[in-house]
């Protein structure tokens, strides 16, 4: 029995894929191996390709197999494989490489897993993915990844997604309504749907046949799955609709991750978003006052090409008087074919990182705020894991990170408890007399 070990980089829809692909493997026969702790034959890495550092982790990995695996076999699937699959065969380590049509097709593509003489890359152009290959994450009782849709429609001047991804393509609601029954029924509480632009959920067969809201209001009422979550969606697909059906939901959680991408309406255009921040702002303000409760994430990119001490300074300031909770900053990298790449007016290096500091800085500053506000609250909370001290960890319906002793509840728990105070870590803790309900 060949053992297989795998390693992904990127988003949570990578981790839903490999989560499936390694489900794939382990019917056929392979023993899953833990890639930190054990030796493997077979190592399938699934990569990204959202910044130049993923490109170079990659390779890292590569050299990192070859060291304590020197005659195993090495498969490189993901974004990077569909976008440079042959820069990538040249890697030294590298026995195979697929695309974004054929990593599914693993199993058969390389059957019997024999190193050769000659790299094998299996890579058709972008334009043939055009089925939906369906995926979900199992890594514990608590919380499952469910893919529901992938491709991007979307002309981001700035992303290489839909060329390593296609275009925007759907499961079916009957699908992805039978999955999650399926994921409930095996005990876990929560489900977070994901996919590269999972609001434009509900095209088939290259036609719109649902919408999201369609989606979620079939979901809402399955029994077997206490919890949903959107992992994120564009501020121009997250429409009135949508909001006030999350607000008036018990099981789709007050919880948004909405990608800015910057608080300059000239960098907007530059980056063809399909926004401007007046829309952006309209959507904070709708869910501010349905779910004033609600945790709101950011996505914003800095040291995009054009981005003056000015522009930043838009961006910044917009971000600092906007109700949020959180932020994710990328620190722009330029990538090849796309249309940035050839603008001018770069922004240096040593600029963009500054400025990546300040904005980690007032997340931080934002994070702590949302979760100051909320001390004394009754929430209700999901513990996912305990830690080496014996502490076990977990979250409350509006995402405010939650630790307590391990002595106390149990994973995959809910239970209702009062929210006490922010720990040094930066972890609520609960009050000691809080009531618990199961």
């Amino acid at each position: 029995m060949k053992k297989v070990a795998f390693y992904t980089l990127g988003c949570k829809l990578n981790y839903s894929e490999t989560s499936t692909i390694s489900r794939m493997f382990e019917e056929a026969g392979f023993k899953k191996a833990d890639y930190d702790k054990d030796v493997a034959d077979i190592y399938v890495v699934n990569t990204c390709s959202v910044t130049e550092n993923a490109d170079k982790k990659c390779r890292k990995i590569v050299r990192d197999i070859r060291k304590k695996s020197p005659n195993s076999f090495v498969t490189i699937i993901g974004c990077y494989a569909q976008l440079k699959p042959t820069e990538i065969s040249a890697i030294p380590g590298v026995d195979a490489v697929l695309g974004a049509n054929e990593k599914f097709k693993i199993l058969d593509l390389l059957d019997g897993f024999e190193r050769n003489p000659e790299q094998q890359v299996y890579a058709s152009p972008v334009e043939s993915a055009t089925s939906f290959n369906s995926s979900y994450s199992i890594s514990d009782r608590t919380r499952t990844f469910l893919k529901v849709q992938d491709g991007c429609d979307y002309s981001c001047t700035f992303c290489t997604i839909p060329l390593a991804r296609g275009k925007s393509r759907s499961d079916t609601i009957e699908s992805v309504v039978a999955k999650a029954k399926k994921i409930g029924q095996s005990g876990v509480k929560e489900i977070v749907l994901t996919g590269v632009n999972t609001g434009d959920y509900g095209i088939i067969d290259g036609k719109r046949q649902h919408t999201f809201l369609d989606l979620i209001r079939e979901l809402d009422k399955i029994p077997e799955v206490e919890r949903f979550r959107i992992s994120s969606i564009e501020p121009n697909l997250l429409n009135d609709d949508v909001i006030e059906f999350v607000a008036n939901s018990r099981r789709f959680m007050p919880h948004f991750h909405i990608p800015l991408q910057s608080g300059s309406d000239t960098l907007l255009r530059k980056m063809r978003r399909r926004y401007l921040t007046a829309l952006y702002t309209s959507r904070i303000a709708k869910i501010r006052d349905l779910m004033p409760h609600a945790s709101i994430g950011v996505d914003v990119i800095v040291g995009f090409p054009g981005e003056t001490d000015e522009e930043f300074e838009i961006t910044y300031s917009y971000l600092l008087n906007l109700p949020i909770s959180y932020l994710h900053v990328f620190t722009y990298s330029e990538r090849d074919n796309t249309v940035a790449a050839t603008m001018d007016d770069v922004v240096p290096s040593i600029k963009r990182h500054e400025r990546s500091k300040m904005l980690r800085i007032l997340s931080d500053k934002k994070k702590r705020s949302f979760y100051t506000h909320h001390l004394n609250d009754e929430r209700e909370v999901l513990f996912e894991k305990v830690e080496e001290d014996g502490s076990i960890e977990g979250f409350t319906d509006n995402y405010i990170r939650i630790r307590a002793s391990g002595s106390e509840f149990d994973t995959n728990s809910l239970v209702s408890l009062q929210l006490g105070q922010i720990d040094p870590g930066g972890l609520v803790t609960p009050r000691t007399e809080s009531p618990v309900l199961n």
